[in-house]
C-alpha cells in the first residue's frame, strides 16, 4: 500500500506509546526532516531505543530519491535512484526488512554494448564476451576479488563515525584500529601496499595496467564516475569505484519489483512499526534555533513542532543555509558549505515504448540487464570533457535498464519503461536547460538508435530530469545524487565539511543523516544508521 494513504494517520501517534523507559508521552519528539531512505532508516533505529520520534517528508511520497514516480499514464518508473547496490544486510536485519516484505528483485549483470553486436557481460565475478581475450577473462576475475578485498578492510570506517584526525575519542580510536588490522592483516603486505598504491590516484592508469580491451576498461570506467563530476583520468577515481564496489561483498546489483520506492515503503513499514510517526506533504520552511540549539521546527504551513532534537535527511546547503540560516551559524563554516562542491552532473531520462527495443546481439534476457554504453575510456573522458566548459555531452555515457521485462505491471500490457541515467549534464548548463533540454534528450535517443535500429520508432512518452529538476522535485540542492562530490577532500572525516562530519553539527541537538553525510549517496542505508547509533552513544534526546 502506498505510504501516502497512511502517512497521515495520526493513528500513528497512537503507536508512539512504547514500553522502553527512555521516552515518555509528554517528551518533545526527534523530528526527523526528509523521509528519505535513510530518515527512516536513522528513525527506526531510535523509536526501537524507545524515543518518540516524528518524520517530516515534503512530497507525497517516502523514499526521496529513492521512489517510484509516475511519468506518463500507465507508466511507472524508479525517480532517481534505479538500481540497488545492495541494502546493508546489517540494517536489514537490525529492522526485521524481511518480514516486512523487503524484495529487492531481480539480480542483474552489466552488459557493455558494442555498436556492432559485439557486447560483454560483466558479472559480480566473471566477464565474457566475443573477442575477449583470456587474459582478460582472467584478469578480470582477479581484478575484481583485489578490490573487493579493498573495499571490505574499509568496512570499520564505513560502518562507523568516521574518526577525528585530533581530539579521538575511544570510538575513534577503535575505528582506526579496526580499520588499520584489516588493512595489515585482513588484506596481507602485498595487497595492503598495492592498495596504498592506487586508492588516491585515478581508475584510467589502474584500468590501462591490468587490461587490454576498450571495452571492458570503459565499462569499469564508467562505473568509477557515474553520478560524479569527475573523468576516468580524474585523481581519486579508483576511491569512488571502490565505494560502489563496496556494496557487492554483500550480493548482486538488482532492480528492486515496483521500483525502487517498494524499498522505501518496506522502511517506512518498519518505521512505522517501531512506533515512528510519519507525515507526507510537510515541507519544512525553518528549523528553529535558540541561542544556538535546536527547540523546533517550523512547515511551511507555519506550524511550529517542538523538538527535542532535529535530524536532517535533507543535504548541507538545504540544512544550514536555507533552514537553519547563515545568521546562526560561524562565517568560516558556512563559507565551507557555500563552496563544497554539489552540483549534480547526471541526467535522467524516463521512456515510454510500446514494444522492447531490437538491439543487435541482445536476446530477451540480456535486455532486462544493466546496458551500458561507454565504448572505452577515452570516449568517458572526451564525455566528460564538455562538462568541464558548461556543455553537456555531445556523446553521454549511458547507463540503461528496461524494469518491465521482469516486472510488467510498471507499463499498460505489452508496454515497457525504459530508465536511462545521462552523463554528463551539468547543473549550470552554459546555453541554459530550458531552450536545450529536448535536444539533449534527441541526443540520448539518437545515441540508443545507433546500437537498436528504429528505436525512436517505439517511443510513445519521454521526461528527461535535469541536475535543475532533480534540484526542484527531490529538494535536493544542486540536483547531486549523492548530495555532494564523493572526492578525497569532501569524503570520511571531511563529509560534508569539517566541522559536521561525525553527524553532530555547530548547532546543538541538530544532526545529519543522509548521504550529505558519511559514507555518502546510494541506497545503502549506511549514513543513517551511523547517525542513529552516534546520537545514542551521546545520549541525544533524552
Amino acid at each position: 500500500m502506498p505510504l501516502g494513504k497512511y502517512s497521515r494517520i495520526s493513528a500513528s501517534r497512537t503507536a508512539l506509546r512504547r514500553t522502553s523507559g527512555m521516552t515518555n508521552s509528554i517528551s518533545k519528539p526527534i523530528i526527523i526532516v526528509g523521509g528519505g531512505h535513510n530518515g527512516l532508516v536513522s528513525a527506526t533505529y531510535l523509536a526501537k531505543a524507545g524515543h518518540k520520534v516524528k518524520v517530516l517528508e515534503a512530497r507525497e511520497v517516502v523514499g526521496g530519491a529513492a521512489s517510484t514516480t509516475s511519468f506518463a499514464e500507465g507508466y511507472r518508473v524508479s525517480g532517481v535512484a534505479h538500481i540497488l547496490y545492495t541494502l546493508n544486510p546489517k540494517i536489514c536485519r537490525d529492522l526485521q526488512l524481511e518480514s516486512m516484505g523487503l524484495d529487492p528483485g531481480t539480480s542483474i549483470d552489466t552488459i557493455a554494448l558494442g555498436q556492432d553486436g559485439n557486447h560483454l557481460t560483466l558479472g559480480r565475478n566473471a566477464v565474457n564476451g566475443v573477442d575477449l581475450s583470456q587474459k582478460d577473462i582472467s584478469a578480470y576475475t582477479d581484478f575484481k576479488k583485489e578490490f573487493r578485498s579493498y573495499a571490505k578492510a574499509l568496512t570499520p570506517l564505513i560502518m562507523n563515525k568516521p574518526p577525528r584526525l585530533k581530539d579521538m575519542d575511544r570510538r575513534d580510536l577503535s575505528t582506526l584500529a579496526q580499520l588499520g588490522w584489516k588493512l595489515r592483516f585482513g588484506l596481507g603486505a602485498n595487497s595492503m601496499r598495492e592498495f596504498l598504491r592506487v586508492g588516491g590516484i585515478n581508475i584510467y592508469d589502474v584500468l590501462n595496467e591490468v587490461f587490454d580491451d576498450p571495452r571492458l576498461k570503459g565499462a569499469i570506467a564508467a562505473d568509477a564516475v557515474l553520478g560524479h563530476h569527475m573523468g576516468p583520468r580524474t585523481p581519486t577515481t579508483v576511491l569512488t569505484y571502490l565505494y560502489r564496489l563496496w556494496g557487492e561483498i554483500h550480493g548482486a546489483q538488482s532492480l528492486p519489483t515496483g521500483g525502487m520506492g517498494e524499498i522505501s515503503e518496506t522502511l517506512a513499514k518498519a518505521a512505522i512499526k517501531a512506533g515512528v510517526t510519519i507525515e507526507t506533504g510537510a515541507k519544512v520552511k525553518r528549523i528553529v534555533v535558540d541561542e544556538g540549539k535546536v527547540s523546533a521546527v517550523e512547515l511551511e504551513t507555519g506550524e511550529l513542532i517542538e523538538a527535542s532534537i532535529v535530524i536532517s535527511n535533507a543535504d548541507a546547503k538545504t540544512t544550514f543555509l536555507d533552514l537553519v540560516g547563515a545568521e546562526e551559524l560561524d562565517a568560516m563554516f558556512c563559507h565551507r558549505i557555500d563552496t563544497s562542491r554539489s552540483k549534480g552532473n547526471t541526467a535522467k531520462l524516463h521512456l515510454a515504448l510500446n514494444s522492447l527495443p531490437k538491439f543487435a546481439g541482445l536476446s530477451g534476457s540480456q535486455l532486462a540487464q544493466r546496458l551500458i554504453i561507454a565504448p572505452n575510456m577515452r570516449y568517458v573522458e572526451h564525455a566528460f570533457n564538455h562538462a568541464k566548459y558548461g556543455e553537456y555531452s555531445e556523446q553521454p555515457v549511458l547507463e540503461i535498464v528496461i524494469p518491465t521485462i521482469d516486472d510488467p505491471e510498471l507499463a499498460p500490457e505489452g508496454h515497457h519503461v525504459m530508465s536511462i541515467s545521462a552523463s554528463f549534464a551539468p547543473y549550470s548548463l552554459k546555453q541554459g536547460w530550458e531552450n536545450h533540454r529536448d535536444r539533449f534528450a534527441n541526443k540520448i535517443v539518437d545515441l540508443i538508435e545507433g546500437y537498436a535500429s528504429g528505436f525512436s520508432d517505439i517511443i510513445v512518452a519521454r521526461e528527461l530530469l535535469t541536475p535543475p529538476d532533480i534540484e526542484a522535485q527531490y529538494n535536493i540542492s544542486g540536483g547531486h545524487w549523492h548530495h555532494g562530490e564523493l572526492t578525497i577532500d569532501q569524503s570520511f572525516m571531511m563529509r560534508p565539511v569539517h566541522g559536521a562530519a561525525q553527524y553532530d553539527t555547530p548547532i546543538s541537538g541538530l544532526f545529519l543523516c543522509g548521504a550529505t553525510a558519511h559514507p555518502g549517496g546510494g541506497v545503502t542505508g549506511i549514513p543513517g544508521h551511523n547517525s542513529a547509533k552516534r546520537i545514542l552513544a551521546m545520549g541525544a534526546g533524552k
